[in-house]
């Protein structure tokens, strides 16, 4: 991978290993989410629910390479649908490159380090997976708690 692509492509022409780099692992997106309202009255809710595949610990999934047949809820982000996805956390580098920013410094890209999400508190703390919960409700983050904020 040529070092920087990041700046020096746009995500269209990036290939699969430059595309997948991009992750950063803080696991936001494989957190839960609801929208309640409608049209100007609509509102994203995050929660502190993680999909049953998520490592709380590391914010990777524990079964990447079978994730959409274990889980059908998982969503698969790809250069073709990352315009449809605003709900990303606003630290995401998918989300970051599509809308023309730059990568934060604590990103694993920019800093070489992979436990620089870890150390910069990018994470949602107090992560419990999905099949340990009865009320989402219970479980809603305001936006102090989403980290990176």
């Amino acid at each position: 991978m040529e070092e920087n692509f990041y700046k020096t492509k746009n995500l269209m022409e990036m290939s699969d290993e430059e595309w997948e780099a991009l992750c950063d692992g803080c696991g936001k997106c494989c957190f839960r989410k609801f929208i309640e309202g409608h049209g100007k009255k609509t509102r994203l809710y995050y929660t502190c629910i993680a999909c049953d595949l998520l490592d709380l610990n590391t914010g990777l999934c524990s079964d990447y390479e079978n994730r959409f047949k274990l889980n059908k809820e998982c969503t698969h982000l790809t250069k073709k649908n990352v315009k449809e996805f605003s709900w990303l956390p606003d630290t995401c580098a998918y989300r970051l490159l599509y809308e023309k920013k730059e990568l934060p410094e604590w990103h694993p890209l920019i800093s070489k380090d992979k436990d620089s999400v870890k150390k910069a508190r990018i994470q949602i703390k107090n992560g419990i997976h999905e099949k340990d919960v009865e009320d989402w409700e219970d479980y809603i983050l305001n936006e102090e708690n989403i980290g990176g904020k």
